[in-house]
């Protein structure tokens, strides 16, 4: 039988991802063309990565609809993990991900970054059935996600001069 017409357990899904990719290498080339081309240093203008950046997505579109209209990913090792998605897990880093959003006005960027970091790795450790933690164990990743999140606002404020949002006038909380 020829292996075009194999039909591949993923077949709908990896057809999917080479028409998504094309699709975004055309919205990607829909916005470039927005931009204007003035050539600045070096003789690029501001719109030459984006359109780089478009056709080689749209380049990867088309590799991977070749492959999945003749016969399917080739080489492509089982997939690993649970055979259905934790969701308990996603709405813990999802939460996580809101909550950062939501609250980084409100409390600073140090304390909002440090609860995302505390209810992702809940998320993180339900995802792999560990307990989400006790009271110490959430005490300690607050203070990860502290040591994680200042040095972060330190480099950004400081280093970089990017405003970030900080609860007091000096911005470390």
């Amino acid at each position: 039988m020829n292996q075009a017409l194999t039909p591949t357990p993923h077949r709908a899904g990896q057809i999917a991802m080479g028409a998504g990719a094309l699709l975004l290498a055309a919205l990607l080339a829909f916005g470039a063309v927005a931009i204007p081309s003035d050539a600045g240093y070096a003789g690029v203008g501001p719109d030459f990565l984006p359109w780089v950046l478009s056709a080689a997505l749209a380049v990867c579109g088309v590799l991977l609809l070749r492959q999945a209209f003749t016969g399917g990913y080739r080489d492509m090792p089982e997939p690993s993990g649970a055979a259905r998605g934790d969701w308990r897990a996603l709405a813990w880093v999802s939460a996580a991900v809101l909550l950062n959003a939501a609250l980084i006005t409100t409390l600073g960027f140090i304390l909002s970054c440090s609860l995302g970091f505390v209810l992702a790795v809940r998320g993180l450790r339900l995802s792999e059935g560990k307990p989400g933690g006790a009271a110490a164990q959430v005490l300690r990743d607050a203070l990860v996600g502290v040591a994680i999140a200042a040095p972060v606002y330190w480099l950004f404020t400081r280093l970089l001069a990017v405003n970030l949002p900080g609860l007091t006038a000096t911005g470390w909380i």
